[in-house]
């Protein structure tokens, strides 16, 4: 029998229609696999009856004679950020755990509406706060891939989007949702060998999506390669009203407009990206992403972003601080963990239910955020990192009059070992040194897998685009892609 959890996305919702194979039997092969690798603890919960039911749509409406949607039968992973319907929904905290929405989110209700089914809820970093998917109430979920060399430490899938991309790499879905706040989409995606895109800020609707940093966070796809990619961003982005900052476009047909030419094109190399101790592979294959994009007609040129080296302190500045914001709803009151000891006052609750309810890395963020929002501190922390991120804003404006994409790194290392940086939150958070900066920006970047280290693990390349020019970004993706022929997968050890 075909093993059908070896296709992606295109390939699957190409066979379903030309009736290759069924959608129910796509549907059966992955929630076989999804319950045979809990080892991984890539999924909080497992949905199988929302699978099997858009399985049996597509298969109703293939043998009706009707047209398909456009994912029809096509089972995928959901980030737990996001809000299903009468589906536990926790951020990945024990603060919303039981948490059952009684509405969907814009962006997964964009997805079922394309016919797509959800094969469950993926594990994540607490409230997305985190670059290794070690801070989730429910356990750190395990990348699928090991390091050579009889080295066998469990590696970090990357955060927050880890389960996503521990998901989507040991095949257990052909893609999945993810969220990038300051790079948790691509980093995640360049640890374990798959491709993911960040689209500009607004092309997805943040509505229902459960908020950390609001003026940061973006939906996004997880996939295999660039073109499942441009598949399930088309299905997920839209105009949604109900979100402020939704941006009121038609959605381009980017997978229709694929094309891995790049003739006419200037590629920006960024001088500051080459930062002090970048190991040598690193560089490498930055230097080999060049010759690529050279050899598929792109002009190459160098850049500077001058006020890159502030960007992960003002990040880190802007993002606690709207998660301390954000993160005042939670307590105790409406929904979710209510802890109330026996003689406690209205304020006692509060107390007892948040010092329950969030982990040390949420509780370190709210603390700092709420700290440079203080009276004393909001002009000397706040305002001066709001103007940091206004000066590297105008640094890729600059930059868009000499070329019109950058390429970079998209991590500044491999896979690390599971509780290597955990006691070190500042060497964490330099995880995202080369993705904060176009977050700040609110522009598109993907990542795609360019090779492997001297240990087998994976490494990205991250393509930074102009304002709304996804279909630019998805093209020198699929450029690099064409030229690095990435095929290494992991082993099948759980």
């Amino acid at each position: 029998m075909t093993d059908l959890t070896e296709l992606g996305v295109a390939a699957l919702r190409d066979g379903i229609r030309s009736a290759k194979f069924s959608a129910r039997e796509v549907a059966d092969q992955f929630i076989v696999k999804v319950s045979k690798a809990k080892a991984l603890n890539a999924f909080i919960v497992e949905t199988p009856d929302h699978a099997i039911a858009a399985a049996r749509a597509a298969d109703e409406a293939l043998a009706r004679g009707e047209p398909l949607k456009p994912l029809a039968g096509v089972p995928i992973g959901m980030k737990d950020l996001f809000c299903t319907k009468g589906v536990q929904t926790t951020a990945a905290s024990h603060i919303l755990e039981g948490f059952k929405p009684v509405y969907e989110s814009t962006v997964s209700q964009n997805l079922w509406n394309a016919g797509a089914g959800m094969l469950g809820k993926l594990n994540m970093d607490q409230f997305a706060m985190g670059s290794s998917n070690e801070t989730s109430y429910f356990g750190n979920v395990i990348s699928p891939w090991r390091r050579g060399g009889g080295d066998n430490a469990a590696l970090a899938p990357g955060g927050s989007s880890g389960g996503s991309a521990s998901a989507v790499s040991a095949r257990l879905c052909p893609g999945a949702t993810g969220t990038d706040t300051g790079g948790s989409i691509r980093q995640p995606a360049s640890f374990v060998g798959i491709s993911g895109i960040k689209p500009t800020y607004g092309r997805c609707s943040r509505w229902g999506v459960i908020a950390f940093a609001s003026s940061l966070d973006q939906a996004g796809p997880m996939a295999r390669d660039v073109r499942d990619c441009a598949i399930l961003l088309e299905n997920m982005a839209g105009f949604d009203a109900k979100d402020s900052t939704s941006l009121d476009l038609p959605v381009p047909k980017w997978e229709e407009n694929l094309s891995g030419d790049l003739r006419g094109k200037k590629i920006g190399i960024p001088a500051e990206y080459l930062i002090d101790g970048s190991p040598p592979e690193i560089v490498r294959l930055w230097e080999t992403g060049i010759a690529w994009l050279k050899d598929a007609g792109a002009e190459i040129v160098e850049v500077s972003l001058p006020h890159t080296k502030y960007a992960l302190p003002a990040y880190y500045i802007i993002a606690p601080a709207e998660a301390s914001s954000n993160l005042a709803r939670y307590d105790g009151v409406r929904y979710g963990l209510r802890d109330l000891p026996e003689g406690a006052n209205l304020q006692d609750m509060y107390a007892a239910t948040r010092a329950a309810g969030f982990g040390e890395e949420v509780k370190r963020r709210i603390l700092i955020g709420t700290y440079v929002l203080s009276a004393g501190f909001y002009d000397a922390y706040y305002t001066q990192a709001q103007k940091v991120r206004a000066l590297i804003a105008r640094d890729f404006e600059r930059a868009w009059l000499f070329c019109d994409y950058l390429l970079t790194p998209t991590a500044p290392s491999a896979a690390f070992a599971l509780g290597e940086k955990s006691d070190d939150p500042i060497a964490m958070y330099l995880n995202d040194v080369f993705t904060v900066p176009s977050s700040l920006a609110g522009l598109p970047a993907m990542s795609v897998p360019g090779g492997l280290d001297s240990a087998g693990l994976p490494l990205g390349l991250q393509i930074i685009g102009k304002p709304l020019d996804e279909q630019g970004v998805l093209n020198a993706g699929l450029a690099i892609e064409e030229r690095a022929g990435f095929v290494a997968r992991p082993d099948a050890w759980w």
